[in-house]
Order: C-alpha cells, then sequence, then structure tokens
C-alpha cells in the first residue's frame, strides 16, 4: 500500500524550523512535566548527530539515517523527538523495532530522555488497557506525552492496529533497524496518518528486494547525509580500532563437489538466457532472478556450515585458552534445512570449546529468552563466561560492548549481516583498546573453464567487502596478504 500524491498532500503538515544544533547537547531544554522528552544535560552530539538532525528537519520530518553499528543512531532519534516537543508540542513518539530487547534497550535510553515509556509488546494483557488509557489521555488533553515501544510483530498484530488509528497528527514514529519493515505485511502495518517519519539502519537497502527497499524509502522519505561509515565511526571514536585475520577454509571433497554442482547450474541458466535473448539477468543483477536466487542461497548455506571451519576454530583457540570476551558467531538457520545444519554447527561449536578446550561458554539463539539473555551478558561482561556461541539473534542491536575479540564462522553474503556483524565487535569499552576479529573465508574449489567465469563475477562483489574490511584494519598489510591468493586465483587483484 502507497500513498498517493493526494494522500501525501493531505498528511498534516507542520512548519519545522531547523534547529541550531550546538556544541554540547546543543538543544535547548527547560524542566519539563514527567514522561516528556528531555535531553540530558551532559550529553554530548557528535557533529556528525547534529547535521543529520539539521537535514532531517530541512527535509521536512521525512528520510532514513544511514549510521554504522554503534554510532548513536538511538540518541539521534530521542534528540529529535526532544526538539520536535519544544517546536511543536509532539504528543506522541512510536518506536518500532525488530527484537524485543531491543524494546528495553530503547527503555533504557528513552529513561534518560526523561521518558515513561509504554512497553507494548509480547502478551497483549500487560499494555492494551495501559496504551488505549493514555492515549485517551493524550487526546483529552489532560496527558502532554506519550511513548509507545513495541516490536515488528506486535505491530502488525490486531490488538495493536486497533490503537494506533487513534494516533493524534502531532505524532513522531520511528523505526529502528528500519529495514526490516520493508516486507509487505509489515510496510502496510506502518501507521498512514502520522506524518513525521524517521527510519534508523546501517544498510537501509534490503537484501533481494528492490521493491521492499523502494516502500521503505517511499514511507519514510530518502537516506539523508551524512551517510557515517565505519570509517568515519572508526576515524571519529565513536567505534574502536581492530585486528582483522581472514581464515582461508577449503571445503571438504563432498562439500566441492556439491559446490561445484550448484555453480554449475547457475552457469547453465545465465547460458540459457543469454542464448533465449533473456538480458534481464546479467551478472551485476542475479539476486532479481528467483531461480538463480534459489541456487545462490542454496550455495550460502553450504558455505556456512562446511566442515572445515570447525579444524579452523580448533586451530585458533588451542593458543587463546585464558581469553575472555570472546564472541562465536555460527551459521544462519532462517530456513528449516538451514536451521538444522546450523544448529549441528552451533553445537558442535559449543562441543569443541566447552568439552575439548574447557573454554567457559553458554549458547545465545532466538530461543534464549530475554531474563536469560541478561542473565547471560552479565556473565560476559564480568567474565564468568569466556564466550559466547551464538546464531543470528546478535546481528541487530543487542549491545555487548564488552565484546573484545569474534570468530565469525559464517560467511554470509548478505552485506547488511557482513556490516552490522563486523561492526558489533567495535562498540567501545572502557576495558577494550582495540577488537580483534578471526572472519573465516571459504575457497572456492578448482572449476572447470565455463564455471570459472560465472564463479569469478559471483566472489568479485564478495571479495570486495572483506578487502574494504581488510585495509580499514590497524594490520590492513598483512591481512590483505591473506586475501592476496584468492585475489590471484581468479584473476580479482584490481579489488
Amino acid at each position: 500500500m502507497y500513498l498517493t500524491r493526494e494522500q501525501v498532500q493531505q498528511l498534516p503538515t507542520f512548519k519545522l524550523r531547523v534547529p541550531f544544533v550546538g556544541e554540547s547537547h546543543g538543544i535547548y531544554h527547560t524542566q519539563p512535566l514527567p514522561g516528556c522528552p528531555k535531553i540530558p544535560a551532559s550529553l554530548q552530539l557528535r557533529q556528525y548527530q547534529r547535521q543529520a538532525i539539521t537535514n532531517w528537519f530541512a527535509n521536512h520530518g521525512r528520510g532514513m539515517l544511514k549510521m554504522a553499528t554503534g554510532s548513536g543512531k538511538t540518541i539521534t532519534g530521542l534528540a529529535i523527538a526532544s526538539e520536535l516537543y519544544k517546536q511543536i508540542q509532539l504528543q506522541v513518539l512510536l518506536i518500532v523495532c525488530p527484537y524485543r530487547h531491543l524494546v528495553t534497550q530503547w527503555a533504557r535510553e528513552c529513561e534518560k530522555f526523561n521518558l515513561q515509556p509504554v512497553l507494548a509488546f509480547e502478551n497483549i494483557r500487560t499494555w492494551q488497557s495501559q496504551l488505549a488509557t493514555q492515549l485517551y489521555n493524550i487526546r483529552a488533553g489532560t496527558q502532554p506525552f506519550l511513548t509507545i515501544i513495541t516490536t515488528n510483530s506486535t505491530l502488525i498484530t490486531p490488538g495493536f492496529q486497533s490503537q494506533i488509528k487513534y494516533l493524534p497528527v502531532k505524532t513522531l514514529i520511528i523505526g529502528d533497524e528500519a529495514h526490516n519493515l520493508g516486507t509487505p505485511k509489515l510496510e502496510e502495518s506502518l501507521p498512514r496518518n502520522v506524518g513525521l517519519r524517521l527510519g534508523l539502519s546501517a544498510t537501509p537497502e534490503r537484501y533481494f528486494d528492490e521493491i521492499g527497499t523502494q516502500s521503505l524509502f517511499n514511507y519514510f522519505g530518502k537516506v539523508l547525509q551524512p551517510e557515517f561509515t565505519l570509517k568515519d565511526a572508526i576515524n571519529q571514536g565513536a567505534l574502536v580500532h581492530y585486528l582483522y585475520y581472514p581464515i582461508l577454509v577449503e571445503l571438504t571433497e563432498a562439500e566441492s563437489i556439491s559446490y561445484a554442482k550448484i555453480t554449475q547450474k547457475i552457469g547453465r541458466t545465465l547460458l540459457y538466457r543469454e542464448k533465449t535473448g533473456d538480458d534481464s539477468v546479467n551478472f551485476s543483477n542475479l539476486e532479481d532472478n528467483e531461480d538463480i536466487k534459489q541456487l545462490l542461497m542454496q550455495r550460502a548455506r553450504l558455505i556456512g556450515a562446511a566442515e572445515n571451519k570447525l579444524h579452523a576454530l580448533r586451530n585458533i583457540m588451542q593458543n587463546r585458552r585464558d581469553t575472555t570476551h570472546t564472541l562465536f558467531y555460527c551459521s544462519d538457520g532462517s530456513q528449516e534445512d538451514a536451521q538444522r545444519s546450523s544448529l549441528q554447527q552451533l553445537q558442535a561449536v559449543a562441543r569443541i570449546l566447552g568439552t575439548e578446550i574447557g573454554y567457559k561458554i553458554n549458547t545465545y539463539t532466538a530461543h534464549t529468552s530475554l531474563t536469560e539473555r541478561e542473565a547471560i551478558r552479565r556473565q560476559f561482561e564480568n567474565g564468568e563466561l569466556q564466550g559466547l556461541v551464538a546464531i543470528r539473534c546478535l546481528d541487530e542491536g543487542m549491545d555487548i560492548p564488552a565484546i573484545q575479540t569474534a570468530i565469525i564462522l559464517a560467511s554470509s553474503g548478505n552485506p547488511r549481516q557482513f556490516i552490522q556483524r563486523r561492526g558489533r565487535v567495535l562498540r567501545p569499552h572502557p576495558n577494550k583498546e582495540r577488537a580483534t576479529i578471526f572472519d573465516m573465508i571459504v575457497l572456492p574449489p578448482d572449476l572447470e573453464r565455463n564455471t570459472l567465469e560465472v564463479e569469478k563475477n559471483l566472489l568479485r562483489k564478495e571479495l570486495r567487502r572483506f578487502v574494504e574490511f581488510a585495509d580499514l584494519a590497524d594490520n590492513a598489510g598483512e591481512a590483505r596478504m591473506q586475501l592476496l591468493d584468492l585475489q590471484k586465483r581468479y584473476g580479482l587483484l584490481d579489488i
């Protein structure tokens, strides 16, 4: 569902003044009532945050902020809400997060801004009455401000949808990790009667989904400058420096045969389309074709669960038995077959670390309850646990800045996951001068001539990300040398 030009013109508009965001906290604040936005007196916004705020107001209260993991998107969003409260007496702030743990993290930050949020997620009986009462009070004029934090899964429920139609015109919606909101069901559930919109994401472009990406931009608005990259975040001290060690992993003989067969199928599909005059698929848009997309995903699952990664893990950890604060990323399990192999890998990693090496670890998956997560996080922070073995759920938003080392067994072609996983490890912490990342990269097997050309083009995009990450490391020269053999093998020295 998209807004027509006429519908857009009918949305409530406000004459927003571009704020002067000064050098300290930058936004004027008086003593507001309890629950109303107030900038913390100790807050010092960074220059790029101040510029992002300025540009969002200049864009008439719309836009996406493309900012690296750990660069302060949450603070920037709450500062915008505070300025809106000052300018137009903003009445409601609605924050939508992809995961439950992000609701509690946003709640902690909101409290620093004098806000008293309603946490609308999980059991409807715990929040529906409270939300209905406070929305009524807002419309009756007996309550000045309301903050609502919810999850994507709660957003689409009839119980929540029945409430948000009563949002007043002076409402700001913030979509956290907004790329997740591009699915048809979620995008259609976003409130159309809210004109002030802010999307936050390090990677707003959706993988394999141009339509979903465009629907996000249609709703939230364009990506605003300044885009704040990983390099910017490290240079400005928002993220720590790091050492990067690419670990090249060979496939087993059986895995190599399967890999070659899948790659041959991709090549045959491309050749067939070329012969039939179908130029809709080429190396620049392979993911747009459903047949090839499925083959690419099948191949990615094979790479993710490659058996020799476990041998590489043993070699790395033999000399790191006394280390702490280590995160182990296992293969993603988003589909049934992939989930089975991912859990097998997680169990194998846990067995190697816990039983063979004697490393004190716990596992962390989507099935770990919020209470358990918090207990595990505390044990990890204080060193009682040496390591966490995780699948996917640490990709977005989970804030454990004490992580000093990451061993990434999962090799994903998804640029969002690539950026999120590595950025997660670089969050500053008082006891962390810099981070260390071991990144397992599967070497493609030797392929016959025609298939080699297909592989070269498929590999180019993925290798470019590894090279960019190596170039930002403190040991850039050493890291690049590790990738040199792979570049030579496929004639990709120009990357």
